[in-house]
Formats: structure tokens, C-alpha cells, sequence
């Protein structure tokens, strides 16, 4: 199989026909295999009857129809999960995603790139609600994880095949995945594609994201820095606060000598004290990581590193 694009939807039944034709007349058009899946997350209106409606016609599409809602993490990972084709497509189901694009994504992988992610730079979006958000979201996110792209948040996107054979999403990590595969050693690229005005449906998604998207780019940051060697994050902060619990008892024993101040009464006392226990925890809880780690990496197999190509 040559191309296989995976499409998470939730209740967008007058969207599924349209849809799949638009997407159908593109890859029919590239003369090469290819398979299209649908993962149904949980919807509650007439979307899995329409695609099986698809299907029944004869199209050869597959469905993966979860018991409940789990997220487009969840129903993007799934895709992936049983997609067989080398090269894989992720887009909306809203068609606000213009297959027209694909194409384009394609020559960004031939032309050597292992991740072609999509540039919504006119978005057909309220501005105040949606444009705004996402650029604030996505240049924090360039910042932080040092990957510059313009849109993290568009989900149309085409992969190398290796690029995320071995990839696991959590939470609400998909909007990651071009951090990741970074972090991994992919080379990345980025097209501008266009952005469709919605014409069916309301969107699933709101400000209400903001917070587990900023939780979840502070533990893709840990992981992207120090997932094989926590002692170093965890020994830098006991570092800090060893040296800061050393300083307020310097301090303090000074006030001692040249001003008699009482030292069992001198709150910097106890803040020293306390600089010194979280100091001492820290240290704890990196040694705990380094031996977790191991665990994890040797009862699984998993290597500390990835192979683009063994020459032989």
C-alpha cells in the first residue's frame, strides 16, 4: 500500500459523503495504492451509518468505530495503529482540510523531508476565538520546544512510515507529533495549504483546551530533554535549592554574630531548612526516575535511539 490517509470524526454526518468524495477524486488522481480510514470517536448522530453507507457501495474504506468518545489523540493513534500504507496522510473531518493539498504534502516527502506539516496561514476561523489562541499557542510551543513551525494545531499532515511506526500519543499530544519526530531525528518541512470555511456542524474544540495543551507541552519539554536522564533535571533543581538553603544560613548565621539576632527565631532558619529537605527529595526523586527508566527501556527492549538505515 502506498498511501493510506486516516480521518478522525465525531458527528459530522453531512460531512462524510462530501468528504470522502473530495478525497477519493485526489488520490484516484495519483495513480498509486492507497486505502482511507475512518475512525468514528464516539459520535452520536448519524456518522457511522453514512460510513457504512460509503462502504457498503463497494468503496473499500475502513472504519474503526469506537465505544465512546476518547479524543482525537486517541482516534488519530488508532489510525495509525492500522494504517499499512508507506506514506501516511492525517486530516480533519470537518473538510475544513482541503485534500486538494495532499499532493503537495507528498512532493514534500520526495523531495527528502520524513514529515510535511500544513500551514493554515488564511484560516477560515473567528479570529478573537480561533486565529488568535492558536498563534499565541503556537509560537509558546516553537519556543519551548525549539521545533519553529507556524501551525502545530493543523492536522494535515503526511509521515514517513518510520516516522510514527513507533510513536505513542497520550492526552492531547497529536498537535506534538512534528516535536516528537524532531526530537527523533526526522527532518521536518512545512507547506502553506488552505483552510476551508466549515459548512456543516459546529466545531468540537473551544478555549477549554488551552490548559491540558500547556500541561501537555510541559511534559512533552521534560520528555523531549531529559526522558533517559531525569537525574539531570531533577539534580539541577536540588542543585538550586541546596545552594539557596546554603545562602539563608549563611545569612542567618551572620545575623547571628554581627547582630545577635536569635537563630531559632529567624525565619531564614527554617527557610534553610526547608531549602534542604526539598533539596534532599529532588535528588530522591531523580534517582527513582534513572531506575524507572532503565526498567521501562530494558524490560520492553526499547532502544535509547532510532535508525533511519542500516547500510550494510
Amino acid at each position: 500500500m502506498d498511501i493510506s490517509v486516516i480521518i478522525p470524526v465525531y458527528n459530522e454526518e453531512k460531512n462524510i459523503a462530501p468528504l470522502y468524495s473530495d478525497v477519493k477524486k485526489v488520490l484516484d488522481g495519483l495513480n498509486r495504492s492507497y486505502e482511507i480510514i475512518f475512525t468514528n470517536d464516539g459520535s452520536t448522530d448519524g456518522t457511522l451509518e453514512e460510513l457504512k453507507k460509503i462502504r457498503s457501495s463497494g468503496n473499500t474504506i475502513k472504519i474503526i468505530d469506537f465505544n465512546k468518545n476518547f479524543g482525537q489523540t486517541p482516534a488519530i493513534m488508532a489510525g495509525f495503529d492500522h494504517a499499512v500504507g508507506d506514506i501516511i496522510i492525517a486530516m480533519d473531518g470537518d473538510m475544513q482540510n482541503d485534500p486538494a493539498d495532499i499532493p503537495a504534502l507528498i512532493d514534500g516527502l520526495n523531495s527528502g523531508f520524513d514529515l510535511v506539516s500544513g500551514w493554515r496561514k488564511k484560516r477560515k476561523d473567528s479570529f478573537l476565538l480561533r486565529t488568535l489562541p492558536s498563534k499565541i499557542a503556537n509560537s509558546l510551543i516553537s519556543t519551548v520546544l525549539k521545533t519553529p513551525l507556524h501551525d502545530y494545531g493543523c492536522t494535515l499532515k503526511a509521515y514517513r512510515r518510520n516516522v510514527i511506526k513507533d510513536m505513542r500519543l497520550y492526552g492531547e499530544m497529536h498537535r506534538f507529533i512534528p516535536a516528537i519526530a524532531a526530537w527523533q531525528g526526522a527532518k521536518i518541512t512545512e507547506i502553506e495549504v488552505n483552510h476551508r470555511a466549515r459548512k456543516f456542524g459546529k466545531t468540537k474544540y473551544g478555549l477549554g483546551r488551552a490548559l491540558n495543551v500547556i500541561l501537555d507541552l510541559l511534559l512533552i519539554a521534560f520528555l523531549s530533554g531529559y526522558s533517559t536522564k531525569p537525574i539531570r533535571f531533577f539534580g539541577k533543581l536540588s542543585i538550586t535549592t541546596s545552594t539557596l538553603g546554603l545562602i539563608t544560613f549563611l545569612i542567618t548565621a551572620y545575623m547571628k554574630i554581627n547582630s545577635g539576632v536569635d537563630m531559632t527565631g529567624n525565619p531564614l532558619l527554617i527557610l534553610s531548612v526547608l531549602f534542604f529537605l526539598v533539596s534532599i527529595q529532588l535528588i530522591s526523586m531523580g534517582f527513582l526516575g534513572e531506575i524507572n527508566i532503565r526498567t521501562y527501556y530494558e524490560s520492553q527492549d526499547k532502544k535509547t535511539y532510532y535508525v533511519r538505515e542500516v547500510i550494510n
